[in-house]
């Protein structure tokens, strides 16, 4: 019985798990497209971006466009990293 290492807790949380998901696959993703494609509330995904962003996973950019402040997000190279080990951990965890 191999020893499987544990599967990286901030990645695992499955709110974390689907903007990193969401954000491998584009160059930025502001705050409200990622709400609204994880169904989140404003005041979850708040707490989960910056979690992420602490990590060191993604940036985090807020600017004014007019009036409205505009919050946007990318996954860092180190958010990549740590997506691609979590997904080859994944694998050997299934045995794929």
């Amino acid at each position: 019985q191999v020893m499987l290492k544990e599967l990286n807790p901030i990645i695992h949380s499955q709110l974390r798990l689907s903007i990193m998901t969401l954000l491998l696959s584009v160059e930025e993703a502001d705050f409200s497209w990622l709400k609204e494609q994880t169904g989140a509330t404003s005041g979850n995904i708040s707490v989960q971006l910056d979690k992420l962003s602490e990590a060191g996973y993604i940036d985090i950019r807020k600017e004014f466009v007019g009036k409205k402040t505009r919050t946007s997000c990318r996954i860092t190279e180190t958010g990549r990293t740590a997506m691609e080990e979590y997904i080859a951990d994944l694998k050997k965890f299934l045995n794929l």
